[in-house]
This record gives structure tokens, C-alpha cells and sequence, in this order.
């Protein structure tokens, strides 16, 4: 019971790879955005701080759920 309960913990932290491709392809178009658009820099850095707020937060969410396996389920 104890090595699926890692596992299943091991799982919902796996959710930091998305989030980690995901802030970096948003960072990748933003710097590309600035380069075309020098003068919406103001917007764009507003809407990429945004988005990766929302992508950084599924990467916690899954650490939450991992903790909640680990200690919960114990």
C-alpha cells in the first residue's frame, strides 16, 4: 500500500513538467511579441505575468495533492 501511495504522489507532482513547458513557451512568445511590438510592452508584460500566475499555480496544486497523498493516506 505504501509504494502505491508514492506512486500516486509521484503522479500528481508530474504536474510541474506541464507547468514548467507551459511558462516557458508563454515567455518565449511574450519576448517575441516585445521584439515585434516594442511599444505594447506595458500589455504584454501584464498578460504573461498573468498567465504564468495560472500556470505556475497547477504546478502547486499538484504538490498540494502530492502532500495530501503522502499524509492523508498514510
Amino acid at each position: 500500500m505504501t509504494g502505491l501511495i508514492a506512486i500516486g504522489a509521484g503522479i500528481a507532482v508530474l504536474t510541474g513538467f506541464g507547468a514548467g513547458i507551459g511558462i516557458g513557451i508563454a515567455t518565449s512568445k511574450a519576448t517575441e511579441a516585445i521584439a515585434r511590438q516594442p511599444e505594447a510592452k506595458g500589455d504584454i508584460n501584464k498578460a504573461l505575468i498573468l498567465g504564468l500566475a495560472l500556470a505556475e499555480a497547477t504546478a502547486i496544486y499538484g504538490l498540494v495533492v502530492a502532500f495530501l497523498i503522502i499524509f492523508v493516506l498514510k
